[in-house]
């Protein structure tokens, strides 16, 4: 599954707008704005998703999973499991900073 978190970051590593990923995959800019709205993995239709994550693959990108290795090779970008951090904005008691 892939989560809109990591939809958005790959566009961004690509360089492209959800209109062109749209296009990449075949499915409507709405489809992709819907998808990247969601809250955590991506919902939607199976189709569509599976156009998407082959789309984004096809462009050179790899979806690593909650805690999966990456065995490919180049470089890429990680989120680190944010228990006990503080998120952007926020102290470490979890108050919004001023």
């Amino acid at each position: 599954m892939i989560t809109s978190a990591q939809m958005r970051a790959a566009r961004a590593l690509l360089g492209i707008d959800q209109r062109t990923l749209a296009k990449l995959a075949g499915v409507s800019v709405p489809t992709i704005q819907r998808m990247e709205a969601s809250q955590g993995n991506v919902r939607g239709i199976v189709d569509s998703l599976t156009k998407v994550v082959d789309a984004l693959s096809e462009a050179g990108i790899e979806l690593i999973g909650e805690g999966a290795q990456s065995p490919g090779g180049g470089r890429g970008v990680r989120l680190q499991d944010p228990t006990g951090r503080p998120g952007i904005g926020q102290s470490a008691e979890g108050e919004a900073d001023d």
